[in-house]
């Protein structure tokens, strides 16, 4: 297996982890999801240290920030927590489709987020993306008779902070390490009051699944660290969709949620935007891999 296969293999590993993650948190789905956030945060933040130990030769040295990093990662880690409480909350409270639809949102955000912040431009497919998106969007608030919060808080959140993130000039795992170790701290306060109560006494196979929230957490991102260093921009971002896919069918087919009229129109809607931003990209990455292949031959017949 060469080194393009197993970032393949990784990133495959990843997204689908990120699918069936749902069916995790529904096991602990009477614990608050504050609760929940919390020993995420707490448990992930000793992992990733354990790991990066074992990883880094100078973890001191890789570990040090500059004033700025340490303000910008504050302010992700507090977006990526936020990102992750509505996540669990919306997962135990059965709205695990309306997460789906948050993530299948998500890149078309990340284009707007793009153009509105970072002065990128639109080609025309992007242009009509985002504008069937947003009516897709607007079309299921109106049908609902009420915003789809959940679905944007998701996508928006974790939007934000990748803009945030691409600010900064800091290696994806040491990042996360400081963005849940910053938010430790007050996540042990938090716990330390929580678990004096009396309905906070749980049972040990519910204090396992906590622990494993840590590892839910760092494990996936390992392997998408892994396959982002041997894989293109472009082959991950087809690949991301994965992970939604899996929820949806999930939450239609394993929890039953009502999958409406309504939401048959909006995705349908959100995945046909999602084939227009993504055709041309694919083609010309075809384009480049088929000529590479074709010089490569010719090279080895003369």
């Amino acid at each position: 297996m060469n080194e393009q296969q197993k970032g393949l293999a990784a990133a495959i590993f990843a997204f689908t982890f990120w699918g069936f993650v749902p069916i995790f948190f529904k096991f602990i789905e009477q614990v608050p999801a504050l609760t929940i956030i919390a020993h995420r945060v707490v448990w992930g933040s000793l992992f990733l240290w354990l790991f990066l130990r074992f990883r880094e030769r100078r973890l001191i040295a890789a570990l040090k920030l500059t004033k700025k990093q340490f303000f910008g990662l504050f302010l992700s880690g507090a977006l990526v927590v936020c990102n992750w409480l509505i996540f669990v909350w919306a997962v135990t409270h059965e709205q695990i489709l309306a997460t789906s639809l948050g993530y299948f949102i998500n890149p078309l955000v990340n284009v707007f987020l793009g153009l509105l912040f970072l002065g990128e431009r639109l080609n025309k497919w992007q242009t009509v993306s985002l504008i069937l998106a947003s009516l897709s969007t607007v079309f299921l608030g109106i049908y609902l008779g009420q915003a789809p919060w959940i679905s944007l808080a998701l996508a928006l959140s974790f939007g934000f902070y990748g803009l945030v993130r691409k600010q900064l000039d800091i290696r994806p795992l040491i990042g996360l390490f400081w963005e849940t170790i910053i938010w430790a701290i007050p996540s042990i306060i938090y716990l330390f009051i929580v678990h004096s109560q009396a309905d906070h006494d749980f049972s040990n196979s519910t204090w396992v699944f906590l622990v494993l929230a840590g590892m839910v957490t760092v494990l996936p991102l390992i392997g998408f660290n892994y396959a982002a260093k041997r894989l293109t921009l472009v082959l991950i971002g087809f690949l991301q969709y994965i992970a939604p896919s899996i929820s949806f069918l999930i939450a239609v087919l394993l929890y039953g949620e009502d999958f409406t009229l309504g939401h048959r129109i909006a995705f349908g809607g959100i995945w046909l935007a999602l084939v227009l931003i993504s055709w041309q990209p694919l083609f010309q990455f075809i384009q480049r891999r088929s000529k590479a292949r074709a010089l490569a031959k010719r090279h080895y017949i003369q």
